[in-house]
This record gives C-alpha cells, sequence and structure tokens, in this order.
C-alpha cells in the first residue's frame, strides 16, 4: 500500500515536463538536482532557529527594549470565579447579551460586573508591549540577514537580470550550494513561524497568516522538489525587501517615536506596494505563466506552481488594501492610524463608559433620595428644620 502510494506520487507526469523522466535527473560527481528527502534537514533547522530565537529575545531583545524606555501597561487582574473561567476557556471569549444574563445569575453578579469581568479576562491574554517589541525585533534581524543573503546569492546569476534564464536547460538545472542553503534557511524560517504560531502576537489577519504561511511552505517544498530553484529565489528576495520595513515601523511605533514611525511606514507602503503589486506579477507571475511555455508544455506541476503564486498575490491584494486604506488616513489626519491587524485594549473607552452610565445611575438614586427625604414637599413648603432665608444674599438657617 505505501509502495502504490509512493510510486503514484513521484510520478514523473507530476513532476517533469512533457517528454524528461527521472532518468534524465540522474546524478554525476559534478551535477547535483534537488531530492526531495533535503527538505527533511529544514525541520530540525526550524527547531534551532526557535532556540536562537529564545535566546535572542531573552538576551538581547528584552533589555534593548528596557533600555528604549518600552514600557509594558499595567493591566488589572480579573477577579478569581470559576464559572466565568471555565466559560471563558471552553465555549467563548466574547458572550452575547443572553448569555451575560445567564452567567449574571449563576455568579449572582450585576450583567455589567460580568460584561467586565470578561472585558478584563480579554485585556489579560493580550499580549504585553514588550513581548510585540521582542518579536518584531526577531524577524527585523532575520528578514535583513534573508533579504541581503539573496541578494548576495543572486547578484551573479543571469535569471536576476534576465527572467527568461529561469527557464534555460530546465529542468536539468543543477543545483548550487549557495542556493541550497538559501532555501534551507528560508524554508526552516517559515517552519519556525509555524511552531511558535501558538505563542506569537495574534493580529485580525490571523487566519489569512495561517494560510499565507502554508502557501509559502508549499511553495518552497514544491519548487524545490520540481527544481523551480530560480523562480522561487526571486519570490523569496521579493518578499523579504518590504518585510525589512515593516518591522522597524512597528519597533519604532511601541517606542511611540511618532515621526520617525509615520516615515518608516510611507517607505514600507511604496516598497510593498511596488515589489507585490507591481514587480511580483511581471518577474514571477507573467515569468512562470508565459515565459516557461516558451521551454515547454504544460504539466501538473505547472499549474500547481501558478496556483499557489496566485494564492500569494491574493494575499498581497488583500493586505495591499489595508495599506491603501492606512495611507489614505495618514493623508487626511496627518499622523499614521494604528495597524489595523493589531487587537488593541477594550478597556479605556468602556471603562470610561461604565463609569459615567454609573455616575448617571449614581445621580438618579440620590435625587430620588432627596425627594424621598421631604427635602422637596408638593406644597412647596419645606420642613422646619431645613427652613431657611436669604441675608443679603445668603442662605440663612433660622
Amino acid at each position: 500500500m505505501a509502495r502504490s502510494l509512493y510510486d503514484w506520487l513521484w510520478q514523473h507526469e507530476f513532476w517533469l515536463p512533457p517528454g524528461i523522466t527521472w532518468e534524465d535527473m540522474q546524478e554525476s560527481e559534478d551535477v547535483h538536482y534537488p531530492k526531495p528527502r533535503d527538505l527533511l534537514l529544514s525541520i530540525p533547522f526550524a527547531l534551532i532557529l526557535v532556540v536562537i530565537r529564545c535566546a535572542f529575545e531573552r538576551a538581547i531583545a528584552q533589555p534593548l527594549s528596557t533600555k528604549l524606555g518600552v514600557r509594558d501597561k499595567q493591566k488589572p487582574k480579573a477577579q478569581p470565579n470559576p464559572v466565568l473561567e471555565a466559560f471563558y476557556r471552553m465555549r467563548c471569549k466574547n458572550p452575547e447579551e443572553g448569555e451575560l444574563i445567564s452567567l449574571s445569575k449563576q455568579c449572582d453578579l450585576p450583567v455589567r460586573k460580568v460584561e467586565r469581568w470578561f472585558r478584563c479576562r480579554r485585556n489579560m491574554d493580550r499580549p504585553s508591549l514588550s513581548k510585540k517589541f521582542c518579536e518584531a525585533c526577531w524577524r527585523f534581524t532575520f528578514y535583513i540577514i534573508s533579504f541581503f543573503t539573496g541578494l548576495t546569492v543572486l547578484y551573479d546569476k543571469p535569471w536576476l537580470w534576465d527572467h527568461r534564464e529561469c527557464w534555460t536547460g530546465y529542468p536539468q538545472q543543477p543545483l548550487q550550494p549557495s542556493l541550497f542553503w538559501y532555501y534551507m534557511l528560508e524554508l526552516s524560517f517559515y517552519w519556525s513561524l509555524v511552531f511558535t504560531l501558538p505563542f506569537d502576537v495574534k493580529r485580525k489577519d490571523f487566519k489569512e497568516q495561517i494560510v499565507h504561511h502554508a502557501a509559502t511552505i508549499f511553495l518552497i517544498s514544491f519548487s524545490y522538489c520540481a527544481n523551480y530553484i530560480r523562480i522561487g529565489t526571486l519570490v523569496m528576495v521579493i518578499h523579504d525587501a518590504s518585510d525589512c520595513f515593516l518591522e522597524p515601523t512597528k519597533i519604532f511605533n511601541y517606542m511611540k517615536w511618532k515621526k520617525t514611525c509615520d516615515s518608516l511606514f510611507m517607505i514600507f507602503s511604496a516598497v510593498f506596494l511596488i515589489s507585490r503589486l507591481v514587480i511580483y506579477p511581471y518577474t514571477v507571475l507573467y515569468n512562470t505563466y508565459y515565459y516557461s511555455m516558451e521551454i515547454f508544455q504544460p504539466f501538473f506541476g505547472y499549474y500547481f506552481v501558478n496556483t499557489l503564486l496566485i494564492i500569494l498575490q491574493l494575499l498581497h491584494v488583500f493586505w495591499s488594501c489595508l495599506i491603501i486604506h492606512m495611507v489614505y488616513k495618514f493623508i487626511l489626519q496627518g499622523t499614521m492610524e494604528k495597524d489595523m491587524r493589531s487587537d488593541t485594549e477594550e478597556s479605556d473607552k468602556d471603562e470610561e463608559r461604565d463609569k459615567i452610565r454609573e455616575k448617571e445611575k449614581n445621580g438618579i438614586t440620590y435625587f430620588s433620595n432627596v425627594t424621598s427625604n421631604g427635602y422637596i414637599q408638593r406644597n412647596g413648603s419645606e420642613p422646619l428644620k431645613s427652613r431657611a432665608h436669604l441675608v443679603n444674599g445668603h442662605v440663612k438657617e433660622r
């Protein structure tokens, strides 16, 4: 059974253009081709990156955040309540009005206090500013290293300057050691992001991030197995270019350096929109869809890799819409809006609203007590104890 599945999966019709078989991809002492088993090395490398990241954040990023004045906001802790805690963990973190009423009856608490407990509990789970700072520092460090590694590896490669060279001699294109290690670096990093996904800062586009990581890993893996190495290196360099500006923008935002943050955000927006909406479609999508057919006829690998590349492009369009909206707000207001992907705390405005409601309620109660105690009577007269008259404009008790 396993052998039959293996033979079916590695049919040359899936992976290689028409007229090419695995026998044509035989290696020699001087010529080496990508092997699927090489991808297994990315798993231990990813675990090593996770260890390096933990050490980096603890030894470098965390002390740096303290020196740069990144302070965590003190969050009020929710009072221990087994019923509410069980509902929060097992059912829902943001209950509806009917659920709030039911929980208030179970706990013998006012609905407003139950609502405030859930708000406070959600804020406790939100990542601290220093955690966001450390994560941004790690990603910035990696993207800088990866981007310049890619430029160093590809600078003397002909397909960086002439995109038709991506298909010269395909698929019999020998694997160079520098390209192998560049692939392992990128693939290991995205595997490490998958491993740390439950612990990283969760943003509003969390689902899109999962799709992005999955599509990237599939794309890198498939391009390696099918020897789409040259087009794969172009994809990775293009993606790293804008990420090098995104992470420092976050860092300066956490540091409250508003002008620097706004300037970097505008640079990031320009680089992102140009690289993802202009360079990527022409250099990658048009290249794989059109130029490749000058060398070979379409086959399964051709359709599969183009599908993955189009998924990435759809994600580019999604994020571009968010960025354009933020740039529009920046032009109108003169300051950058908060990251629309971020999950902000709920406490400030909601607590102020609660306080106003409580004051209004207390005011009505006080007025009701005053009227019921006889300070104002229907006939317009006053009790003898509180009767007063004006003397030279001042109130004086008799």
